[in-house]
């Protein structure tokens, strides 16, 4: 028993190192990518969209990242600013299900469905 104990002891340590490696890899993508935009529009002096207009939803964001927009490529650093918690948010119901934690699966899980929520009412501009 303590042997079993044990093990998801340094299983959920395991866990907890990688939930902190991932904040960490995609805080600094997307500083790089929001970075690279920034770069982009300074030496262009332009942002790559006609007066104060700028892409907010994915598709035209891709688009314009594709053409090399600088406000467009600042846009989709953002965008993976904003996903790094809610990646963190998935890794977590992982790690509570491997430790058979099932309120805490519950309570993560509405914590997830309460986000995707809110993204798709941000989506449709609700």
């Amino acid at each position: 028993m303590a042997q079993k104990s044990n093990d998801t002891k340094a299983e959920m340590v395991q866990v907890e190192k990688s939930i902190g490696v991932i904040l960490q890899i995609g805080v600094v993508i997307s500083a790089t990518i929001i970075i690279i935009g920034l770069v982009i529009g300074l030496v262009t002096g332009d942002t790559g969209y006609p007066g104060q207009t700028f892409p907010t939803h994915l598709g035209p964001i891709l688009t314009g990242v594709a053409q090399a927009k600088p406000v467009a490529i600042m846009m989709l650093g953002l965008f993976c600013l904003i996903l790094t918690p809610v990646l963190r948010v998935v890794v977590s119901i992982y790690a509570f299900a491997k430790e058979h934690d099932h309120l805490y699966v519950i309570i993560t899980s509405t914590v997830l469905v309460i986000l995707a929520f809110a993204m798709i009412l941000g989506y449709l501009d609700i």
